[in-house]
């Protein structure tokens, strides 16, 4: 026998394995390999995020967050990427967690791009961002999982429903549980994926509630006057600056220091100390080496869980719906 008759068995076998053990509308693990429309999908998306966020990490983390922000609404159906048109003219990209912050968008595009040069019709934008997300992870953490995929393109994208999905920078942490629990995910999530704020980059508005008139109390004195430096009070441009400043493009447990140490940007992350749970979580990924990196993964699989509505296609371009 070939080595490529061989290697054609194995990759059978063990989609027969995967389909033995999920239901016809679970996602699968090597979904385009196991249905042999696309074998090469996961390749071919993984190359595009290297030649990207190799030069600019940035852009990974813009990834991560855009499938988090995806996955939150309407669950893990690309509707954050429809652009407005005629018939939408207010999409979730618009919405203002999204706008103008939300990067990303460019490399999902070429992504799409080629994979529909070699398999037309077949791959989705949804599972598009999905592993572009993963192939981030790794870039940045060294952060290796296998996602499922088989996801649907959603055809309903609506700013309105941004704002009461996603947790904000502002919430406690009774809030942000309870908008991780409407999504069907735990507080090892809400921690877990909190550590990616170890990367990436805030609008100054979105914590200078904290820094003016006085300093937040639960924020590091010295830490406050450091980003009031990068941030003056009513600067006529809203400025940015980096999540992390120690390891500002790694993803790793560094972002738990931080928060320990009361140097996270947002009342979000100091409220992860306001409970023994989530305190408790916190200090294990911040003491304990890989285990931040493991949970990570879990977290992310587990929110590419979240199912769209059942309904959808599988788009021609990402930024707009089949006509």
């Amino acid at each position: 026998m070939g080595a490529r008759n061989a290697f054609q068995i194995i990759v059978f076998l063990s989609c027969i394995l995967i389909f033995g053990t999920m239901s016809a509308t679970s996602l699968e693990v090597d979904y385009y390999k196991c249905k042999q429309t696309c074998p090469q999908a996961e390749e071919i998306v993984k190359g595009v995020v290297y030649n990207y966020v190799s030069k600019e990490p940035g852009l990974g983390a813009g990834l991560i967050r855009m499938f988090f922000h995806d996955c939150f609404v309407r669950g893990c159906d690309a509707s954050v990427l429809l652009d407005p048109s005629e018939l939408n003219p207010n999409p979730e990209k618009l919405a203002v967690p999204n706008n103008p912050s939300l990067r990303g968008f460019e490399v999902i595009d070429d992504a799409k791009l080629a994979v529909e040069h070699v398999c037309p019709g077949v791959v989705s934008c949804a599972d598009i961002i999905a592993f572009a997300a993963r192939d981030a992870a790794y870039i940045l953490g060294s952060i290796s999982y296998e996602i499922p995929s088989g996801r649907l393109d959603g055809r309903v994208s609506n700013a309105d429903e941004v704002l009461k999905a996603l947790p904000a920078p502002f919430h406690n942490l009774t809030v942000v549980k309870a908008l991780f629990a409407a999504q069907g995910l735990s507080t090892n999530d809400v921690v877990a994926l909190s550590g990616a704020h170890s990367i990436g980059r805030s609008h100054c508005s979105s914590f200078t509630n904290r820094l003016y008139p006085t300093i937040d109390p639960t924020m590091d004195e010295s830490f406050g006057y450091f980003l009031r430096g990068l941030c003056p009070e009513n600067a006529p441009v809203d400025g940015v600056v980096t999540q992390d400043f120690v390891t500002p493009t790694e993803l790793d447990n560094q972002y738990y220091q931080n928060v320990a140490d009361r140097k996270g940007l947002f009342f979000s992350d100091w409220s992860l100390l306001t409970s023994v749970e989530t305190a408790s979580l916190l200090n294990d990924f911040r003491t304990t080496p890989g285990l931040f990196e493991a949970k990570f993964a879990e977290s992310m699989v587990n929110m590419g869980n979240i199912a769209g509505s059942g309904q959808g296609e599988i788009r021609r371009i990402c930024r707009a719906v089949n006509y």
